[in-house]
Protein backbone atom coordinates (compact mmCIF):
# COMPACT_ATOMS: atom_id res chain seq x y z
CA UNK A 1 0.00 0.00 0.00
CA UNK A 2 2.78 2.44 0.90
CA UNK A 3 4.53 1.65 -2.39
CA UNK A 4 1.35 2.42 -4.39
CA UNK A 5 0.93 5.68 -2.49
CA UNK A 6 4.56 6.62 -3.24
CA UNK A 7 4.10 5.94 -6.95
CA UNK A 8 0.88 7.95 -7.03
CA UNK A 9 2.55 10.83 -5.20
CA UNK A 10 5.46 10.81 -7.65
CA UNK A 11 3.10 10.80 -10.62
CA UNK A 12 1.15 13.73 -9.20
CA UNK A 13 4.36 15.68 -8.62
CA UNK A 14 5.51 15.05 -12.19
CA UNK A 15 2.11 16.16 -13.56
CA UNK A 16 2.13 19.28 -11.39
CA UNK A 17 5.66 20.14 -12.52
CA UNK A 18 4.69 19.68 -16.18
CA UNK A 19 1.64 21.89 -15.75
CA UNK A 20 3.71 24.58 -14.06
CA UNK A 21 6.33 24.42 -16.83
CA UNK A 22 3.64 24.82 -19.51
CA UNK A 23 2.09 27.76 -17.68
CA UNK A 24 5.51 29.29 -17.09
CA UNK A 25 6.14 29.36 -20.84
CA UNK A 26 2.86 31.11 -21.59
CA UNK A 27 2.50 33.75 -18.89
CA UNK A 28 1.74 37.39 -19.60
CA UNK A 29 5.44 38.17 -19.22
CA UNK A 30 6.33 35.41 -21.70
CA UNK A 31 4.31 37.32 -24.29
CA UNK A 32 5.42 40.82 -23.27
CA UNK A 33 9.19 40.18 -23.16
CA UNK A 34 9.72 39.05 -26.78
CA UNK A 35 7.43 41.84 -28.00
CA UNK A 36 9.53 44.38 -26.13
CA UNK A 37 12.79 42.87 -27.36
CA UNK A 38 11.64 43.27 -30.98
CA UNK A 39 10.42 46.80 -30.26
CA UNK A 40 13.67 47.81 -28.53
CA UNK A 41 15.58 46.47 -31.54
CA UNK A 42 14.03 49.23 -33.68
CA UNK A 43 13.87 51.92 -31.00
CA UNK A 44 10.17 51.65 -30.18
CA UNK A 45 8.89 51.96 -26.61
CA UNK A 46 7.64 48.92 -24.73
CA UNK A 47 4.16 47.44 -24.53
CA UNK A 48 2.56 46.37 -21.28
CA UNK A 49 0.02 43.71 -20.44
CA UNK A 50 -3.59 44.87 -20.29
CA UNK A 51 -6.17 42.65 -18.60
CA UNK A 52 -9.04 44.05 -20.70
CA UNK A 53 -7.21 43.31 -23.95
CA UNK A 54 -6.25 39.90 -22.56
CA UNK A 55 -9.89 39.12 -21.74
CA UNK A 56 -10.77 39.83 -25.39
CA UNK A 57 -7.94 37.53 -26.56
CA UNK A 58 -9.00 34.79 -24.14
CA UNK A 59 -12.60 34.99 -25.29
CA UNK A 60 -11.61 34.69 -28.93
CA UNK A 61 -9.13 31.87 -28.30
CA UNK A 62 -11.90 29.96 -26.51
CA UNK A 63 -14.03 30.30 -29.66
CA UNK A 64 -11.22 28.76 -31.76
CA UNK A 65 -10.59 25.89 -29.33
CA UNK A 66 -13.17 23.68 -31.04
CA UNK A 67 -11.82 24.05 -34.58
CA UNK A 68 -8.37 25.69 -34.33
CA UNK A 69 -9.07 27.67 -37.52
CA UNK A 70 -6.52 30.30 -38.34
CA UNK A 71 -9.12 33.05 -38.65
CA UNK A 72 -9.00 36.59 -37.31
CA UNK A 73 -11.59 37.82 -34.87
CA UNK A 74 -13.80 40.79 -35.60
CA UNK A 75 -12.89 43.37 -32.98
CA UNK A 76 -14.60 46.10 -34.96
CA UNK A 77 -11.27 47.88 -35.31
CA UNK A 78 -10.86 48.16 -31.55
CA UNK A 79 -7.71 46.00 -31.47
CA UNK A 80 -4.93 44.92 -33.75
CA UNK A 81 -4.40 41.17 -33.86
CA UNK A 82 -1.82 38.52 -34.62
CA UNK A 83 -2.79 34.85 -34.68
CA UNK A 84 -0.71 31.67 -34.71
CA UNK A 85 -1.44 27.98 -35.21
CA UNK A 86 0.89 25.12 -34.34
CA UNK A 87 0.27 21.49 -35.20
CA UNK A 88 -0.61 18.89 -32.57
CA UNK A 89 2.31 17.45 -30.69
CA UNK A 90 4.44 20.58 -30.97
CA UNK A 91 5.63 22.50 -27.94
CA UNK A 92 4.07 25.77 -29.09
CA UNK A 93 4.55 28.57 -26.57
CA UNK A 94 4.23 32.33 -26.34
CA UNK A 95 7.81 32.58 -27.55
CA UNK A 96 7.03 30.34 -30.56
CA UNK A 97 4.23 32.61 -31.71
CA UNK A 98 6.04 35.91 -31.20
CA UNK A 99 9.19 34.51 -32.81
CA UNK A 100 7.14 33.49 -35.84
CA UNK A 101 5.70 36.98 -36.19
CA UNK A 102 9.03 38.73 -35.63
CA UNK A 103 10.72 36.48 -38.23
CA UNK A 104 8.86 38.48 -40.89
CA UNK A 105 11.29 41.35 -40.22
CA UNK A 106 13.56 39.83 -42.87
CA UNK A 107 11.10 40.94 -45.56
CA UNK A 108 10.25 44.37 -44.20
CA UNK A 109 12.12 47.41 -45.61
CA UNK A 110 11.66 50.32 -43.24
CA UNK A 111 13.20 52.82 -45.68
CA UNK A 112 10.49 52.23 -48.26
CA UNK A 113 7.88 50.99 -45.75
CA UNK A 114 7.35 47.99 -47.98
CA UNK A 115 7.29 44.23 -47.75
CA UNK A 116 9.09 41.87 -50.11
CA UNK A 117 7.69 38.70 -48.57
CA UNK A 118 7.30 35.69 -50.84
CA UNK A 119 3.80 34.85 -52.02
CA UNK A 120 1.69 33.53 -49.20
CA UNK A 121 3.75 35.40 -46.59
CA UNK A 122 3.57 38.89 -45.20
CA UNK A 123 5.20 41.44 -42.93
CA UNK A 124 2.00 42.50 -41.23
CA UNK A 125 2.49 40.38 -38.13
CA UNK A 126 5.93 41.89 -37.62
CA UNK A 127 4.78 45.45 -38.20
CA UNK A 128 1.96 44.98 -35.67
CA UNK A 129 4.46 43.73 -33.06
CA UNK A 130 6.59 46.88 -33.50
CA UNK A 131 3.78 49.38 -34.21
CA UNK A 132 4.92 52.44 -32.23
CA UNK A 133 1.44 53.58 -31.19
CA UNK A 134 0.42 50.20 -29.76
CA UNK A 135 1.17 50.35 -26.05
CA UNK A 136 -0.83 47.47 -24.57
CA UNK A 137 -1.23 43.80 -25.42
CA UNK A 138 -3.26 40.87 -24.26
CA UNK A 139 -2.71 37.34 -25.50
CA UNK A 140 -4.13 33.86 -25.07
CA UNK A 141 -3.18 30.28 -25.91
CA UNK A 142 -5.45 27.25 -26.16
CA UNK A 143 -4.84 23.62 -26.97
CA UNK A 144 -7.52 22.81 -29.51
CA UNK A 145 -9.97 19.94 -29.18
CA UNK A 146 -9.57 16.76 -31.19
CA UNK A 147 -5.78 16.93 -31.41
CA UNK A 148 -6.04 19.89 -33.82
CA UNK A 149 -3.05 21.76 -32.43
CA UNK A 150 -2.52 25.02 -30.57
CA UNK A 151 -4.08 28.41 -31.26
CA UNK A 152 -2.42 31.59 -29.98
CA UNK A 153 -3.67 35.13 -30.38
CA UNK A 154 -2.32 38.52 -29.31
CA UNK A 155 -4.35 41.70 -29.47
CA UNK A 156 -2.92 45.21 -29.56
CA UNK A 157 -4.23 48.52 -28.29
CA UNK A 158 -4.37 50.89 -29.99
CA UNK A 159 -4.34 48.85 -33.21
CA UNK A 160 -1.68 49.29 -35.87
CA UNK A 161 -1.00 48.41 -39.47
CA UNK A 162 -2.61 51.39 -41.14
CA UNK A 163 -2.00 51.44 -44.89
CA UNK A 164 0.57 54.02 -45.88
CA UNK A 165 1.85 54.54 -42.32
CA UNK A 166 5.21 53.33 -41.11
CA UNK A 167 5.19 51.25 -37.94
CA UNK A 168 8.11 53.21 -36.46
Amino acid sequence: MASSWSRLSCCLLVLAAAAMAATAQNSAQDFVDPHNAARADVGVGPVSWDDTVAAYAESYAAQRQGDCKLEHSDSGGKYGENIFWGSAGGDWTAASAVSSWVSEKQWYDHGSNSCSAPEGSSCGHYTQVVWRDSTAIGCARVVCDGDLGVFITCNYSPPGNFVGQSPY
